[in-house]
């Protein structure tokens, strides 16, 4: 273990003074004010970090929820790695994501929807200056990266739309065959030289409907192009991935990886002679399972595991002269770390044991890199560092934004659960925690289940649940990393196999009891939510239990039959409980909240998007008309034209407050809310909350 003073010295200088200042400042309760709604949804965050071949520049993107335009906007900005001045590099009502430095770093390229709201590719000069379009796709594109001598873009995009089908529905009306008739996604290429004269129709390179494209690599000498590939676009064909090689010469494609499981996200060797990519090993039940980085060679043959002594899902970077770069989980830390192709040896780059990092980037020759970090006194900021010595220089100042807010503080606590199983979860404090009063909890249950809460600040992941604004009126947050999350290692991914619902149960209300047992909690005060897999857990807790004044299930599921039949990822149910409804019908009824609903009691809230397919929406009418039918309190709003995701902030804004004024009645006490007839600012207000 280092020395106190050695890792307080190293998280000084990642972190900057702005984080010391920030948690003196929450410690004493010097913010001015609480944040509102309008602020969450509106603060600005940093992610998507590429540093240039020369490591001078970094660029990255920023996003923030946009009321205008009812639009959650990314835009690109740059920073000088020595000074770290920055400056915003793209504008408009428009996103531009996804930066792609020139091998020469002369131009960053970049997608945007900017022209007929559909992702074309765009390149610009780092100095500044007006954005060229260089792709005139008919489809949108999905993914693009330059080869090596920068020469040449290469593409994903689906097939445009054929005339016959053009003809069908022009005579018959709109319409689809389910599991058939999919829109294929093909690799395409541009000659950069071409397109920066006009716009271009990439050379489409691979055709058909053998196949539809994942993923996507350069080799060294750009003579071919390594890609993964599902047998169609389906989610359920997650499982047929495998690994081809494009020859560009004559557009022959050859599969060279073809195991049972998922392969995909494949690199070149900086010789090319071999492939490294993300490999299930075989394993066709792998949603719970660890993935492996594996190597094979560009030819084909047998893959070979490097990655078995990391008991977590490796992300793949890149392959370096000395080595492959993925990032991994530790817990609720996440670190760079490099694995030698021969020796399978894994080795830890990044620092200290806390550390919380993600969206790396490294020079051309490996010896720099880029990446964003936040804490649990700092939002995400840009930071660059040497690779031989990792010493981070934050680059941003995001933090900023928060400087004049009332928020709570975090941390990582652990308790036992009911089976003896260790569980950890991140508490939100008020800014003036007295450990000798009792608050209100109220839990917060992350999605997946492979998901993972982290003490980090003011995450655009939060906005579903206010947690700042209950914590300022003197509130405890638990987000439970239950059973299942990822950074645990595979056999706690594993936990919940077979017992989901009942061990993700006990999980949190182990977490509940824990901090009643401290002292801190009135019990007659606790609330739970969640989105995703969080609402089916809160859907399950509000029928089996009533330690709960009251609960919130978004986008959950309530009965796994009713799911398994009408997901568009059926597979991930097989993989979790075993077999289908009909097959194994005693797991379906000891897992689902509807097995339970004759001893639900609790108030409940549900929200669903009105076209969710991933949990369709058929899942909350079932609870709403269960608790209806036992006279249990239940309100649900569904959120006209959306998914399972809410993705634009007028929307969000509905789903935070229906949760803010759902707790605020059962929590404190406030008027119950009427969803129906909600106050709205007056036009002159609502412009000053608008940014």
């Amino acid at each position: 273990m280092k020395p106190f003073n050695q890792i307080t010295r190293r998280m000084m200088t990642m972190l900057g003074v702005c984080a010391i200042t920030m948690a003196t400042a929450f410690a004493t309760g010097a913010q001015t004010r609480v944040p509102t709604l309008d602020d969450l949804l509106t603060i600005k965050s940093a992610a998507g970090t590429q540093i240039s071949p020369d490591g001078k520049m970094i660029a990255y993107t920023v996003g923030w929820g946009d009321f205008k335009q009812d639009a959650f906007i990314t835009q690109i900005w740059l920073a000088d790695s020595s000074s770290g001045k920055s400056f915003q590099l793209t504008r408009g009502d428009k996103s531009s994501t996804n930066p792609r430095w020139s091998p020469d770093g002369k131009w960053l390229a970049f997608l945007s929807n900017r022209l007929e709201d559909k992702n074309q590719i765009f390149v610009i000069d780092p100095g500044g200056g007006e954005a060229q379009q260089l792709t005139k796709s008919e489809t949108s594109i999905g993914n693009f990266a330059w080869a090596e001598d920068g020469r040449t873009i290469a593409y994903t995009a689906t097939e445009p739309t054929s005339q016959r089908l053009k003809d069908r529905k022009d005579y018959y009306g709109d319409y689809d065959v389910v599991r058939e008739g999919y829109s294929y996604v093909h690799l395409w290429t541009i000659d950069i030289a071409e397109a920066m004269k006009t716009p271009l129709v990439g050379k489409q390179r691979t055709k058909k409907k053998d196949f539809s494209i994942d993923s996507f690599a350069w080799s060294p000498d750009g003579a071919s192009i390594v890609f993964s590939a599902t047998i169609n676009p389906d989610l359920i064909q997650g499982v047929t991935s495998d690994i081809y090689l494009l020859k560009l010469n004559d557009d022959s494609v050859k599969k060279i990886v073809a195991t049972p499981g998922p392969d995909n996200n494949p690199r070149f060797s900086p010789d090319g002679k071999q492939i490294v990519f993300s490999s299930a090993m075989g394993n066709t039940k792998f949603f719970a399972s660890n993935s492996r980085l594996a190597v094979v060679g560009v030819d084909g043959g047998t893959p070979r595991s490097i990655t078995e002594s990391f008991d977590e899902n490796p992300g793949l970077i890149e392959w370096k002269q000395d080595g492959i770069y993925f990032a991994g989980s530790q817990k609720t830390a996440s670190h760079l770390f490099r694995v030698d192709p021969i020796s399978a040896k894994v080795t830890r780059i990044t620092s200290p044991d806390d550390l919380m990092a993600g969206s790396f980037s490294l020079t051309r020759n490996g010896d720099a890199i880029a990446f964003a970090a936040g804490s649990p006194t700092s939002m995400n900021e840009v930071f660059v560092s040497d690779l031989r010595r990792f010493v981070p220089r934050k680059l941003t100042n995001l933090n900023e934004q928060a400087r004049g807010f009332r928020l709570g503080t975090r941390e990582v606590i652990s308790w036992k659960s009911q089976d003896g199983t260790t569980i950890e979860g991140i508490l939100i404090k008020p800014a003036n925690f007295d450990p000798a009063k009792k608050y209100p909890l109220l839990c917060v249950i992350h999605g997946g289940p492979t998901g993972i809460d982290r003490p980090v600040l003011l995450t655009p992941d939060a906005r579903y649940y206010p947690s700042d604004i209950w914590a300022a009126r003197g509130a405890l947050i638990l987000k439970v990393n239950y059973r299942g999350s990822a950074g645990y290692g595979e056999k706690f991914r594993k936990l919940n196999v077979g017992n989901l619902g009942v061990g993700d149960a006990w999980d949190v209300l182990s977490g509940v009891d824990y901090l009643i047992g401290k002292g801190w909690v009135d019990k007659s005060k606790v609330g739970c939510m969640g989105w995703s897999q969080g609402g089916y857990i809160s859907a399950f807790l509000t029928t089996s239990t009533d330690r709960f004044v009251a609960i919130s299930v978004g986008a959950g599921i309530s009965n796994w039959a009713t799911y398994y039949y009408n997901t568009d990822i059926t597979p991930f149910t097989i993989n979790y409980l075993g077999n289908d409804p009909a097959m194994d019908p005693a797991i379906y009824q000891k897992t689902s909240p509807m097995s339970y609903i004759k001893s639900a009691k609790t108030p409940t809230l549900i929200q669903h998007g009105e076209l969710d397919r991933r949990v369709p929406i058929a899942n909350g009418y079932e609870l709403r008309q269960g608790l209806e039918d036992r006279g249990v309190k239940v309100e649900m709003v569904v959120y006209k034209g959306f998914g399972h995701p809410i993705t634009k902030p007028k929307a969000m804004r509905a789903v935070m407050q229906h949760n803010l004024s759902w707790f605020n009645h059962y929590i404190w006490g406030d008027p119950l809310p009427d969803f129906t007839a909600p106050e709205v600012p007056k036009k002159d207000e609502k412009k000053a909350g608008e940014k």
